[in-house]
């Protein structure tokens, strides 16, 4: 495995943060943790650091699935009755992980036991074992979007953002798209993690099924059974651990890792950054934990972009994910339009209630199809694409 840079935040750190979300309620620690104070407070104060990271012609994003979860109130139901936002996910017996001993019970390694051995070729046969054995498989979707970067020279490459949950649905999803013969073909390069949650990881099989050698990047945040996970998948290829900070990628695109305490014991999140030509800089977000305010605030110290400009957005920028609406979030609303951003899509932990503030306060948000599931136009939902480049 591949290493970059240091982290300097600790695991203890993780329990202060996480110990701020219960005492707000489950909903509100979704939400409210990433706006706090807080969550500010790792992000050194510094002077613009203007980092070149080289220019690209456009960037494309297309989804793959948005649609992390089904229901609501079913998800959070699960995560109180089996102890609530500090219990490691893995013993939720949510599948594929389900071992058949019930909400809170379960452990990685007894749900990998189960299905190990099918993995990532057999995967049909996974699920149905899984099924049987895990608390509302009905229930899990997965995010998982495609990007395009096309160079100055007119090369187009393409990675994978996260691979969703569900070996099921997120398989359909692949299919749908043609993402499985992409991978396949070799024209997905690399699979980048954004975070170790269920609804972005979990569905990593189905990626390797289709091309089990590709390059994966993850925050270097991973706990031991999430690192542990990607062997048991099938993978092949090398594992890239991306240290806290700023990666470049190729010329216009580099991730950052930012130290942030996630619940369900998780920790650290990997996000995108583009340098479009002629417009500046594109954001993309797997589920924005850092906060949305921090993310672009990184951005304007850290990194150099065409005309000094924000220019656009996509992704689950976790604000009101369970349609929950605190006051401050309008403060929110109200403080993003410093950036003047010219291009807004949004979808999955974003919440369809501040899709709609967005729209109602004059944001540029492109509107979807509401097809496959995603159930709002507010959103740009599964099968949509947002493209960044110059007219």
């Amino acid at each position: 495995m591949s290493d970059t840079n240091n982290t300097s935040f600790t695991r203890r750190d993780f329990i202060k943060g996480a110990a701020l979300g219960v005492g707000l309620g489950a909903i509100g620690a979704m939400g409210l943790y990433s706006y706090s104070p807080m969550s500010r407070q790792h992000i050194a104060q510094v002077q613009r650091k203007m980092t070149d990271f080289g220019v690209c012609k456009s960037v494309k994003a297309r989804v793959i699935s948005e649609t992390s979860w089904f229901d609501n109130a079913t998800l959070m139901g699960d995560i109180k009755a089996a102890g609530g936002l500090l219990v490691d996910q893995y013993t939720y017996n949510w599948p594929p992980f389900g071992d058949g001993t019930g909400l809170g019970k379960g452990s990685y390694e007894k749900g990998i036991a189960k299905i190990k051995h099918l993995l990532p070729n057999r995967l049909e046969e996974a699920w149905e074992i899984t099924r049987n054995l895990s608390v509302h498989p009905e229930n899990p979707g997965g995010f998982a979007a495609l990007v395009e970067v096309e160079q100055m020279d007119g090369k187009v490459r393409k990675f994978l953002l996260d691979s969703g949950w569900s070996y099921k649905w997120m398989d359909e999803c692949f299919k749908r798209e043609g993402i499985d013969k992409m991978l396949a073909n070799g024209e997905i390069e690399a699979l980048f993690i954004s975070h170790e949650h269920f609804d972005h990881y979990w569905g990593l099989p189905v990626t390797l099924k289709y091309a089990p050698g590709i390059k994966v990047y993850i925050p270097d945040t991973f706990y031991p059974s999430g690192l542990q996970y990607i062997a048991d998948s099938g993978h092949k290829g090398e594992v890239v651990k991306v240290k806290k900070g700023l990666r470049p990628i190729l010329p216009g695109m580099a991730t950052y890792v930012f130290d942030v305490p996630i619940i369900c014991k998780v920790f650290g999140e990997q996000s995108m950054y583009f340098n479009v030509a002629d417009l500046g800089l594109v954001s993309i977000t797997g589920c924005c934990h850092q906060g949305i305010i921090l993310f672009a605030d990184t951005a304007y110290k850290e990194l150099k972009y065409e005309n000094d400009r924000f220019h656009g957005l996509y992704g689950g920028l976790h604000i009101s994910p369970f349609d929950d609406w605190d006051p401050k979030y309008d403060d929110l609303v109200i403080g993003l339009k410093k950036w003047n951003l010219e291009k807004v899509g949004c979808n999955h932990c974003t919440g369809l209630v501040t899709a709609k503030k967005f729209i109602d306060s004059g944001y540029p948000v492109v509107r979807g199809t509401a097809r496959f599931r995603t159930k709002d136009t507010a959103y740009l939902g599964n099968g949509d694409s947002i493209e960044f480049k110059k007219a």
